[in-house]
């Protein structure tokens, strides 16, 4: 972890300054649509414009091994559409040789409007987000300069660079231009929620869908706000410790020990197709999940706050109100997202 996070930040300093001499694109332009009930992007696209030939590069590169150090591990490996780019059904990341890492793999979606990026915010930049994995020895375990050189030497690349940036260069930085388009065009805001919130059908909520609606607002949007259903910070929320793991979390690219044990508030979007759950994916269900909000917190070393409450630990949920919330929840699964032939293969 501490080895490729250095990398990391070596590598945005050189991208910094790379980037004062900006590509001058004349591709044809691709528009980001905002969803009506979404805050503004946080991505900068003056920087990076979304064009059809940008996208369609992003898109090859995130299907292909090349990024990794066996040829085979791709972005897709563990970022699968049916399950919102999450890797459905593992506990842990698998990267080359089949290596086992130590967190859950987070979904791709709503990238534009995020600050930071992976369980510990590694990153606060998309562009820069791919160094991670393929850096990380339990992922692609691969260096940024061999997957340019790799990329030089495979077809049909030189031509896709050419058409989609002006100076047609295979580097690092077009490479993370083209990922990040890609990614910005993975907009999951059609669910039966974003419907009904945007009053684009009658009022097709039914009772126990408003009634979990409801408590979710009183008793969980604190931390997963607005219609992005995360606030985008890091907390400790309570999981006891792995003596195996002994994962601190933030602290571990914060450097700071008020940050051990927080990992970013995950958004709820799709969470019915994604589990398992938590940034160790210990919890195999949303009963589990919520089980453990009402009667599993643990008041370990920076726990936030809000779950210790007048002494008493957690969030008192009854049986009906965790069965109402997981109802509610269900209505963020967005069908459309999860087969859009845009993101396929």
């Amino acid at each position: 972890m501490k080895n490729y996070f250095f990398v990391l930040v070596v590598f945005v300093s050189l991208f910094s300054a790379c980037s004062e001499k900006e590509n001058v694109y004349t591709k044809m332009p691709v528009a980001f649509e905002k969803p009506s009930n979404f805050p503004e992007p946080t991505y900068d696209f003056q920087r990076n414009p979304l064009t059809d030939k940008g996208i369609a590069l992003g898109k090859k590169i995130f299907y292909d091994g090349v990024l990794s150090s066996d040829g085979t591990t791709s972005c897709a490996s563990c970022h699968e559409q049916t399950f919102a780019f999450t890797h459905h059904g593992h506990q842990f990341s698998h990267g080359v040789d089949g290596r086992e890492g130590t967190r859950n793999t987070p979904p791709i979606q709503n990238m534009a409007f995020q600050k930071h990026f992976a369980w510990d915010g590694a990153t606060s930049h998309l562009d820069m987000f791919p160094i991670v994995p393929i850096t990380n020895p339990n992922e692609m375990d691969e260096t940024v300069s061999n997957v340019i050189e790799k990329l030089k030497k495979k077809a049909p690349y030189k031509k896709m660079y050419e058409e989609a940036f002006d100076n047609g260069e295979i580097t690092s930085e077009n490479t993370f231009k083209a990922l990040s388009q890609f990614m910005l065009t993975m907009v999951s805001a059609n669910s039966k929620y974003d419907t009904y919130i945007r009053n684009e059908t009658e009022s097709n909520f039914s009772s126990e869908e408003k009634k979990g609606l409801k408590i979710f607002q009183q008793k969980c949007a604190t931390c997963h706000q607005t219609d992005l259903f995360t606030d985008d910070s890091f907390r400790n929320n309570g999981l006891s410790i792995d003596p195996k793991i002994q994962d601190v979390g933030r602290m571990e690219t914060a450097f700071d020990s008020k940050e051990k044990y927080k990992f970013k508030v995950p958004s709820l979007r799709n969470i019915q197709v994604t589990a398992p759950y938590m940034h160790d994916g210990r919890f195999l269900t949303l009963e589990a999940v919520l089980n453990f909000y009402s009667d599993g917190v643990q008041n370990t070393e920076n726990l936030d706050p809000i779950l210790k409450q007048n002494g008493i630990l957690g969030i008192p949920l009854t049986t009906q109100e965790k069965q109402a919330i997981i109802v509610f929840l269900k209505t963020l699964t967005d069908d459309t997202f999860l087969t859009d032939k845009r993101f396929e293969p």
